[in-house]
């Protein structure tokens, strides 16, 4: 496997061009549609679109029923069908063709030398600005056709003339070589309808749509057309492509802003900008292992081509060799750190909103549900025991109940530091929650004893034992609790933990009555509890306290460090969870192989100096990470995940799914055997990771 080179980890890379317009000059448009498919070829594209009548210009109004234009297009289409021999990209240009007795505003599929098939348009807009149903047929019936070129004009021979071709909006163009290219094509107004052409192409298989369009220009005509993409490619689970004309078409009665734009997904991967002088292009990486995998989950676009399977069923499928550059090409798309944390500010601040008031929402129904019992929660002075208990007082405001009836009770063991103690005494006090303290130590003390462990002998053995006598303490005081004061225990773990099984099973973190943390990843409890402080819930000084426990190593406090010694890190035994994240979204919400995951990570995380990070993260969390690194944590993730923690997600309590990454409740997001193994996922990795 050739592990830097994009197309081997499943993307493709496509261009929405807009080319500067030669006004009824099919030979000049043409030498341009040429040198702009050079560029795409040197930048290694698979398919690359250009505007609405490419060849002729829009604008031309009755200059498009001349024939002396016609033959010149069809002229100008041969000189891009014969420059297309040695180039990459798969070309779709526009042009207006005689087909029977009519003219028909077509997109034609060129690539390698061939003219793969003709897409006419569906549906002709005949209304303010437009009147194209006085030059063009409509093309929605023209399904299951050939068109002739150079029938027109018999005196008139191009390299083309005599060529038949499939043509009609029946036809998708799958790429041999790359499994999940499956193109379809429309035109402007297509998109604009309320069931364009490439709805019942998606049904069919279609992955990528190309929308090649001529579309004038008015204030909040750009807006729509992201609108119109943005739902089409969401709806389809497809990649959509959007080419506008722009530069040189007439400017009689319109003006024209060479808009081009690609989403998947529902996601905007690039746009250029508007009113380009020359001519500009959107080149990006689509992900077609996303699309098929986003597919593969959804059944319901399966169920909807049945329904409409009279439609969907009778598309012709042309097929065609892209035949992909090797080596390392780069990835032209945004690959984010923190694919839970949003880097843009305005979507970080509403995915905390959201991600908050589910958790605050769901604790307050579970409360109302069995009798407003008193929350009785463990605090240690870390991120998950604090952001719960920020939500429970929350959620009693909410209730108009008094904050004083959640029963907060921090519980140190042998380890626990005096700056984290010092966090939950501030908050517990500056809450106003019901706060004691409860040292487990004798208890832990007498435990290991009994069972004849060494450390009760006075050895320095800290073994998992060792630590899980405390943790399981900890939770068996607070049920004990709960039961004596008329309350339920609130669970803290949240789901970084979960998938990497870093938690005391039965009698420990892992179980309590309620959970709320479960469905929040660690990377972003971190900036949900800097939104708190931002918001100003609460007073100054629970702000202060919130971000020192923000800012401080996260750890366990389970095994004492010598004098000399560094404190117990979660994150030197379990790996960074800024990576940890990383690879559980991409397995939980993708099933992307680990070699993808790798790459992905890769590129996310190699150079600290490139990319977006999300506000607020300090300087001196914004490190870099190389393959070798990845690689290892990633290991550990997927022995841990697939092969060892299972068993404790099975058991998982009850709490809210939270961020649209995925959960791990048994009862909805992820459901997997307790006894399973990781050598699959192990294997992939290695056979394909670079020597």
């Amino acid at each position: 496997m050739d592990f830097y080179n994009s197309y081997a980890h499943g993307f493709a890379r496509v261009a929405a061009c807009a080319t500067p317009t030669a006004i009824a000059d099919p030979a000049t448009n043409a030498a341009t549609v040429i040198a702009q498919a050079k560029a795409c070829h040197d930048q290694h594209v698979a398919v690359a679109i250009f505007p609405e009548l490419t060849l002729s210009g829009y604008a031309i109004d009755d200059l498009l029923l001349q024939d002396p234009l016609l033959d010149a297009v069809e002229a100008a289409l041969a000189e891009v069908v014969a420059a297309s021999t040695d180039l990459l990209p798969l070309l779709v240009v526009g042009a207006p063709l005689r087909h029977g007795n009519r003219l028909y505003n077509c997109a034609v599929v060129v690539h390698r030398g061939r003219i793969l098939g003709v897409a006419p348009k569906a549906y002709l807009p005949n209304y303010r600005e437009f009147y194209e149903k006085r030059h063009f047929a409509a093309g929605d019936l023209s399904t299951g056709q050939t068109l002739t070129f150079g029938a027109g004009a018999p005196d008139r021979r191009t390299s083309i003339a005599g060529l038949e071709v499939p043509f009609g909006t029946d036809l998708l163009f799958s790429a041999s070589d790359l499994p999940g290219l499956v193109l379809h094509v429309e035109v402007c107004e297509d998109m604009w309808v309320p069931v364009p052409p490439s709805s019942v192409a998606a049904l069919a298989g279609a992955t990528v749509m190309a929308n090649i369009s001529g579309s004038p220009i008015t204030v909040g005509r750009a807006e729509d057309r992201h609108l119109l993409s943005q739902a089409q490619s969401a709806r389809c689970l497809s990649a959509y492509l959007y080419a506008a004309a722009g530069q040189g078409e007439s400017t009689t009665d319109l003006s024209w802003d060479g808009m081009t734009m690609v989403y998947e997904c529902g996601g905007l991967l690039g746009e250029t900008e508007r009113f380009p002088d020359g001519p500009v292009a959107t080149v990006v990486d689509i992900d077609l292992d996303r699309i098929r995998q986003d597919r593969l989950r959804d059944g319901s676009i399966d169920d909807n081509a049945r329904t409409y399977e009279q439609w969907s069923g009778a598309f012709r499928t042309i097929s065609f060799e892209v035949a992909p550059p090797a080596g390392d090409l780069g990835l032209l798309r945004q690959i984010d750190r923190f694919p839970f944390v949003p880097d843009d500010p305005a979507r970080m601040a509403q995915d905390c909103y959201e991600a908050y008031n589910i958790q605050v929402s769901g604790l307050m129904q579970r409360l109302r549900a069995i009798g407003q019992p008193k929350v009785v929660i463990g605090v240690s002075g870390g991120l998950d025991s604090t952001h719960a208990l920020i939500v429970a007082a929350r959620a009693m405001d909410r209730l108009g109940r008094p904050r004083s009836d959640i029963l907060a009770f921090t519980m140190p063991g042998f380890a626990t530091g005096a700056t984290s103690k010092g966090f939950a005494w501030a908050l517990g006090e500056g809450l106003g929650v019901t706060f004691e303290e409860l040292d487990i130590t004798p208890v832990a003390r007498q435990m290991l004893t009994d069972m004849g462990h060494p450390f009760a002998g006075g050895e320095p053995v800290y073994d998992v034992t060792f630590e899980n006598v405390q943790a399981g303490l900890r939770t068996d005081f607070l049920f004990r609790i709960a039961n004596q004061r008329g309350g339920i225990v609130l669970g803290t773990g949240d789901l970084s933990e979960l998938a990497l099984g870093w938690c005391t099973y039965g009698v420990g973190d892992q179980m309590s009555h309620y959970t709320v943390n479960s469905g929040i990843p660690k990377t972003l409890i971190q900036h949900l509890i800097r939104w708190v402080v931002t918001e100003k819930f609460f007073d100054e000084a629970v702000g202060q306290t919130l971000t020192g426990i923000v800012n401080a190593e996260i750890s366990p406090e389970l095994v004492p460090a010598g004098e000399d010694e560094k404190p117990q890190s979660t994150e030197d035994a379990i790996g960074p969870y800024a990576l940890q994240d990383f690879n559980l979204y991409h397995v939980l919400r993708y099933g992307f192989r680990p070699s993808k995951i790798a790459f992905l990570a890769w590129h996310a995380w190699h150079d600290p100096a490139l990319g977006d990070w999300p506000e607020g993260m300090p300087a001196d969390r914004r490190t870099g990470y190389d393959l070798e690194t990845i690689t290892h944590w990633l290991e550990v993730f997927i022995k841990r995940f697939f092969a060892f923690s299972q068993f404790k997600r099975s058991a998982l309590p009850n709490g809210p799914k939270v961020v649209h990454g995925g959960s791990l409740s048994p009862r909805g997001d992820w459901r997997a055997p307790s006894d399973g193994n990781a050598a699959v996922w192990l294997a992939e990795l290695h056979d394909a990771l670079p020597d």
